[in-house]
């Protein structure tokens, strides 16, 4: 298929001689004639709005109608309202019927940005939607169909979503279909200086100032910055000087006092808790998570601590020898070679983990009740099982806790949680926490 590159270019407003980007806008073209479904990858701030719209002018589909919806900055709570629409009466509010993005859009193309904030249960209904082209609106018995191609982007790994059990794995195997990536700014170093004209001229026009000039070595330094907004970031850092400073010709000089003084590092919030944390950091969509990561983290250090002590009690773990202050008297009716049965400070502990031979058995170590008391030396390695812990109880705990500790006072509970006070007002009422 012959694609004319600079034609799509200058007709969609794309600046670049980049050959990854020639490589997406001519994948872009070869799939618009198909009904593929197409998901655009790339960084936030690289421009990915405009793919979905050369898909959908370069195909049947253009005279159809082209609806765009960002997926991230709809609300839980009415996102398949959104979509799929919904029936008078199927929920408050609702007063009157309405038709969703994926009705209005039949017979064109829809773009799903932002698809990897969806919730599960939405993900499922656009599931079905691209395997039989039918949606059941909110408060609906009956299907309707609808006849709509689907583009969807996004700025987060899905496959690690999918194993975070955060996205749907057959969701994402119909989406991905045909992938487009779009590359960051920094691997094309030399569209930078292209586009710094551009934004310079359009600042320019728009705050009736002459335009920036760049010097060649302002140009090489802000080739090497990394870019971590990519192209959004780039037109506010020009705007930026286009206002701010006086003379038109751009030094190094100039550019170093608005660029952040470490080059090298990705400024790019959540790129950052990534390189503190390393490859295994999370990035959490949404406040849940959160309190979920914590809870396991916890766990986790839990069961370790009990596989540990049990070892320990087994002779399994060898603990090395630690001084061990003064004599113990001697606890009234358990007493073993003249060490204290019940283990009553931190000494005593230290020393039940340094001679835990000395001690007769588990059951005298932590005065366990006779009919507790297991019939072998040591504890079974069952006793230090952790107990299996729901979601929806992991969570109900910590609000439980944040609640108490600040007497009830919901805004505070909620700056501890690092939630929203209007997610908290809801979880308290779904566990019904305010009665």
């Amino acid at each position: 298929m012959n694609v004319d590159i600079q034609q799509i270019k200058h007709r969609f407003g794309i600046i670049g001689t980049s050959p990854l980007l020639d490589h997406a806008i001519r994948t872009a073209v070869q799939v618009a004639p198909t009904d593929m479904s197409v998901l655009v990858i790339g960084e936030s701030g690289v421009g990915k709005e405009s793919f979905p719209k050369i898909i959908h002018q370069s195909s049947i589909r253009k005279h159809g109608p082209y609806i765009a919806v960002n997926c991230g900055a709809i609300p839980e709570g009415t996102i398949d309202s959104e979509l799929f629409g919904h029936l008078k009466g199927s929920f408050t509010g609702a007063i009157t019927d309405r038709k969703g993005y994926f009705q209005e859009a039949s017979g064109g193309t829809i773009f799903l940005d932002e698809v990897g904030e969806l919730p599960l249960s939405t993900q499922a209904r656009l599931l079905r939607v691209l395997e039989t082209g039918e949606f059941i609106p909110v408060g609906a018995s009956q299907a309707q169909k609808t006849d709509v191609r689907i583009v969807a982007a996004t700025n987060v790994n899905l496959q690690e979503a999918v194993e975070r059990g955060r996205f749907r794995e057959d969701l994402l195997f119909r989406l991905n279909t045909v992938p487009i990536e779009v590359p960051p700014l920094r691997s094309r170093v030399q569209d930078i200086s292209l586009l710094f004209r551009l934004f310079a001229s359009m600042s320019a026009e728009r705050y009736h100032m002459p335009p920036l000039r760049l010097t060649p070595e302002a140009t090489k330094l802000l080739e090497g910055y990394r870019w971590p907004g990519n192209i959004r970031e780039l037109r506010n850092f020009t705007d930026r000087i286009s206002v701010l400073e006086e003379e038109r010709t751009v030094t190094a000089e100039t550019v170093a006092r608005y660029l952040p003084k470490e080059l090298g590092v990705d400024y790019h919030p959540a790129l950052r808790q990534q390189a503190v944390l390393g490859e295994e950091a999370t990035s959490f969509a949404n406040e849940r998570e959160i309190l979920y990561q914590v809870l396991f983290d916890m766990k986790k250090d839990m069961a370790e601590m009990k596989s540990l002590i049990a070892g320990i009690m087994r002779g399994e773990v060898q603990v090395p020898p630690t001084q061990v202050h003064g004599d113990y008297p001697a606890s009234e009716g358990h007493t073993t070679a003249g060490h204290p049965a019940a283990l009553s400070g931190r000494d005593d502990y230290r020393s039940f983990l340094t001679h835990p031979a000395d001690y007769a058995s588990v059951e005298e170590v932590v005065e366990l009740p006779s009919s507790s008391r297991p019939a072998s030396r040591h504890a079974e390695v069952s006793d230090f099982e952790e107990q299996p812990l729901s979601l929806e109880e992991a969570e109900r705990s910590m609000i439980q806790a944040a609640l108490a500790r600040h007497d009830g006072r919901r805004r505070r509970a909620a700056q501890d949680l690092k939630i929203s006070e209007r997610t908290l007002y809801r979880k308290i009422k779904e566990y019904g926490l305010d009665e």
